[in-house]
């Protein structure tokens, strides 16, 4: 018999279980990447684990300066720590990008910054100038465009942030000012700093806000068969 306590004991009893039941569902799919070599900034040095973090105090609920795709509202929220010269967050951009739109309104998708390369806390900048420019709409815009001309690994030609400015028609003049001003590097190494205090080790880094709870995610760049199977683990236990 239901008492009026239980909804609560249930919800409270949740926040670990939720984990584990990912855990084990990935187990069950076959997709833990222990066998994997990961590449220097690769997937939390391939960990197999969901959960074994440092504090998640530092990794902040969505906030009005984000760049959210999808509804703050969303059931599940996916927060990303990326870095775009990182070959896994190439692939993984574009896993999310279908999350998104299958999910219809049921998850959104935070991207933060964790540049790790060399050239990509410049490029990270960059988006950060197309968006004061153009709003949330130009920074993915011009993020997308990022990681389909770049090959990884610091092979982006500096030049082509111009160039994809130009394309967006963004102000050069302005775009070029912001760039080389500096006024978002302390943005940018604020949130690289919240996933190293969070214990990150590698991009992508990836903590799901859902119920309440904040479940990291310290397997990096899952395929799209691994992130829908955390997904729908989540939707149905939170």
């Amino acid at each position: 018999m239901n008492g009026p306590n239980q909804p609560v004991q249930r919800k409270q009893s949740m926040a670990v279980p939720v984990a584990i039941i990912i855990a084990g569902a990935l187990v069950a799919f076959g997709l833990y990447w222990s066998g994997r070599a990961p590449a220097s900034n690769g997937p939390a040095a391939a960990s197999s684990q969901i959960g074994q973090t440092n504090s998640l105090d530092s990794i902040k609920s969505v906030q009005s300066t984000d760049h959210i795709l999808g509804s703050p509202n969303a059931k599940v929220v996916i927060v990303e720590y990326s870095d775009t010269e990182c070959p896994y967050c190439k692939q993984f951009h574009e896993t999310l990008h279908q999350i998104v739109t299958d999910y219809n309104g049921q998850v959104a998708w935070v991207f933060r910054h964790f540049p790790l390369h060399q050239r990509s806390e410049n490029e990270e900048e960059a988006l950060e100038c197309a968006a004061a420019q153009g709003g949330n709409d130009a920074f993915w815009n011009f993020t997308d465009q990022v990681f389909q001309q770049t090959n990884s690994n610091d092979s982006l030609d500096p030049s082509a942030l111009q160039t994809i400015a130009q394309s967006m028609g963004l102000d050069m003049t302005k775009f070029n000012d912001c760039l080389s001003s500096g006024a978002y590097v302390n943005l940018i190494n604020q949130e690289k700093q919240d996933a190293i205090n969070a214990g990150a080790e590698g991009t992508p880094y990836t903590v799901i806000f859902a119920g309440g709870q904040k479940i990291p995610l310290t397997q990096g760049a899952l395929p799209y068969e691994g992130m829908k199977n955390v997904i729908d683990v989540i939707l149905k236990n939170v």
